[in-house]
């Protein structure tokens, strides 16, 4: 069952990014590390309604947020759609040890069907440019890779910006 979160659960939202980060880590990627993502940022999503948890028998297994706050950082980058209608995936996450059963494409079909129910011309975001699990994810999903934008406190490599026209 997918949900909007609670603020209880970021703590167990937390335990499940900061498992991720370490095995990104464990794989030579540095997409997250104690700045990103945090206890603050999770708050806001919560706040705003955005962000959305995955369980299975009454366990959370995943988050992710779909909001419809650009980020500045998104600004440069020539979007295939109009700014003002998209929404925009941020910390998607399963736990390690429940990766590869479809958890992730369940989050993402659901990101994607509420924003075109919602009537949203578009779904972006972005993906670490060293993490080619992720690139290839997105773009077999039909994403788009449109330009590069930088995270400077999360790491020196660009991070690839993406967009799926609904």
């Amino acid at each position: 069952m997918i949900r909007r979160a609670k603020i209880s659960e970021i703590k167990d939202i937390l335990i499940i990014t900061q498992a991720c980060a370490q095995k990104m880590q464990d794989n030579g990627i540095f997409q997250w590390n104690e700045h990103y993502p945090n206890e603050k940022a999770f708050a806001t999503d919560v706040d705003r309604g955005e962000l959305y948890v995955l369980e299975e028998n009454g366990k959370i297994v995943g988050a992710v947020v779909v909001s419809t706050w650009m980020d500045q950082e998104y600004q440069p980058i020539q979007w295939l759609t109009p700014n003002g209608n998209s929404t925009y995936i941020h910390r998607l996450c399963v736990h390690p040890n429940l990766q590869g059963k479809g958890y992730a494409q369940r989050l993402m079909d659901f990101a994607e069907a509420h924003s075109k129910e919602q009537g949203f011309a578009s779904v972006r975001l972005d993906t670490f440019s060293q993490n080619k699990r992720n690139q290839r994810f997105y773009e077999q999903r039909g994403y788009q890779k449109l330009g590069d934008i930088f995270f400077p406190k999360q790491s020196e490599h660009p991070f690839h910006c993406y967009e799926l026209v609904l």
